[in-house]
């Protein structure tokens, strides 16, 4: 039976940690002129996973190695 690979896209954006997954906040790569400090302030940093796509990401990333 041959091995089940982890979804490669996946794996380039999310981090497992700790407490969940790890990633980057959308919406703050391009046309940030319109976009208030605040807001951009606070697309800053790594995000934690919501508790409801733990799941699909978990499964996303698994391989069976």
């Amino acid at each position: 039976m041959p091995k089940i690979k982890s979804n490669r896209g996946a794996v380039k954006r999310f981090k497992r940690t700790a407490k969940g997954y790890k990633h980057k906040q959308s919406h703050a790569r391009h046309i940030l002129t319109k976009k208030s400090s605040k807001r951009k302030r606070n697309l800053r940093g790594p995000k934690l996973l919501k508790k409801c796509d733990v799941k699909s990401v978990a499964r996303m990333l698994t391989d069976m190695s």
